[in-house]
């Protein structure tokens, strides 16, 4: 059984080497519990919001390490609870062995997701903005590092609350004119109720979009690469990730799966997808590889059809047409002439 009152610890910076990691205590029993491994100022005694200078040390007295530590006693912290944050050097003996030493005296290892779960328990942030947390440390380009932000900093939870608040008001008013309907009493005009649900709808409507968007900003926009076979679409790939990923051949259907990397362009993230060469055969490796390539189309927020005008080139528009008749209009369409 976890106990949310117990004091936890847990390193904070990325696993492996560098020349500095962080080690985050959070409970009630923060300050005193470093403060027992602590050589330096007395924690206990000490302001919040301030970095001291010190070594922490073993039970023989032995230091492990000189660290900086900062103090963050509660409610002013990330958590709400008292918060001490060590700044050790990014060894990877020493992250364990000062985190096992504040283990021996009296700390727990933090489950993952932990520190954030203290903070909205404790009112410090909502569930929006512990999500936008997690998408500001996975983000991997301006964009979704934008929208993160935004999240982070509130701006989802207060729409959230804008959009409650007009529900409320919609809810009582009907609640007011179902009560009193057998009475010649009007609380609101029919036509006032009508603009409402419409503005609450157009709302609704406009953060359900918003979920395919945020999701492609944070994972990369999907890109499929397609056409037939051998019409350069491999190689396209490779110049616009500016590697060798995909095996580039003149034998038809080299590429039996798909290929996919990312990219970040002014700000945004791609996700390009080299699929299999479309084309009638009887290879049942090489069907599988198609199959895969039409689901990947029909996912693709963009498609990029390769077309090679120095061959034949109406079985090339022929199936360029057959992919037509999937896409939807939200899915856009370039094609490429090699």
């Amino acid at each position: 059984m976890i106990d949310i009152n117990d004091t936890i610890v847990a390193v904070s910076t990325a696993h492996g080497i560098g020349g500095i990691a962080v080690i985050r205590v959070s409970g009630n029993q923060a300050i005193e519990i470093v403060n027992s491994a602590w050589q330096g100022i007395n924690l206990v005694k000490a302001k919040s919001h301030t970095a001291h200078l010190g070594y922490i040390i073993d039970k023989q007295g032995n230091p492990i390490d000189q660290v900086v530590l900062t103090i963050y006693r509660n409610p002013k912290s990330f958590t709400g609870e008292d918060i001490i944050e060590i700044a050790c050097h990014g060894s990877l003996w020493i992250q364990r062995e000062l985190t096992n030493e504040l283990v021996r005296r009296g700390c727990r290892p933090a489950r993952g997701g932990e520190f954030s779960q203290r903070a909205f328990l404790n009112g410090k942030i909502d569930l929006a903005e512990a999500e936008g947390i997690a998408d500001l440390i996975a983000s991997s380009s301006r964009a979704a590092h934008r929208l993160a932000i935004s999240q982070m900093r509130g701006d989802f939870s207060k729409k959230l609350s804008d959009l409650r608040q007009k529900l409320l008001n919609f809810v009582s008013l009907l609640e007011l004119e179902l009560d009193f309907s057998e009475e010649d009493v009007e609380f609101a005009d029919r036509s006032q109720l009508v603009q409402l649900a419409t503005t609450i709808k157009n709302i609704v409507d406009k953060l359900a979009d918003s979920f395919s968007i945020g999701t492609s900003i944070k994972d990369g926009i999907p890109v499929a690469i397609a056409g037939v076979t051998n019409v350069g679409k491999s190689t396209l790939l490779n110049k616009l990730l500016h590697e060798e990923k995909a095996i580039v051949s003149d034998i038809h259907g080299t590429t039996r799966d798909f290929v996919e990397d990312t990219i970040e362009i002014k700000g945004i993230l791609f996700r390009f997808i080299d699929t299999a060469g479309l084309r009638d055969t009887t290879d049942i490796v090489e069907n599988l590889g198609i199959e895969r390539a039409e689901k990947k189309i029909k996912d693709a927020s963009l498609l990029l059809w390769v077309i090679d005008p120095t061959v034949e080139i109406y079985p090339q528009i022929d199936r360029l047409r057959h992919a037509q008749q999937s896409l939807t209009e939200e899915q856009k369409l370039i094609i490429v002439v090699n």
